[in-house]
């Protein structure tokens, strides 16, 4: 395996952010739900005038794992009011980690998650959260491998089917 690179992502990287998110979340998720609700979250969540959105939002943080000239994985934190639930401005949160599936077991994601924590330390949070499905037991275990705590749930609707993510959150100071 070649060595992986982690750089800062910008509107420029749209359309690889685009590209390795419908990938890996259809990789991770597609088995467990239908076609069709596969096909209208990936055109509501990846579709280009979002990302653009998000790419330009100054409380999202983009970066984008790198082996050689080809992108493996990608991680999106936000701050301030770019959060999607507790809008804390001593958080950061961790939106995504996503890593193709090729690439499990070969340490993006805990490089990404690396970089979450050093972006965190820059901007002197005090904690980082997250939600992550309560079924998908290999990010919960990577989670708490790396010292995160669930203090509660939410519903993430995909399609007609409400799922429970787990709320996780590791304090930093």
């Amino acid at each position: 395996m070649s060595s992986i690179t982690v750089l800062k992502a910008g509107i420029n990287d749209l359309e690889t952010i685009q590209n390795i998110g419908i990938q890996t979340f259809s990789e991770t998720f597609s088995e467990s739900n239908s076609e069709e609700a596969m096909k209208n979250y990936l055109e509501k969540s990846f579709n280009t005038e979002k990302i653009k959105s998000e790419l330009n939002n100054p409380d999202s943080h983009f970066y984008i794992a790198w082996e050689e000239d080809i992108p493996v994985g990608y991680l999106k934190l936000n701050s301030g009011s770019a959060q999607t639930e507790l809008q804390d401005e001593t958080a950061l949160e961790i939106e995504r980690i996503y890593v193709k599936k090729s690439h499990h077991g070969q340490k993006v994601g805990q490089l990404l998650y690396d970089q979450a924590l050093e972006t965190a330390q820059n901007l002197n949070k005090n904690y980082i959260w997250l939600g992550v499905w309560e079924n998908n037991s290999r990010a919960v275990r990577f989670y708490e491998k790396n010292g995160f705590e669930v203090f509660g749930n939410h519903t993430f609707r995909l399609g007609d089917d409400e799922q429970t993510d787990l709320m996780m959150k590791k304090i930093l100071k």
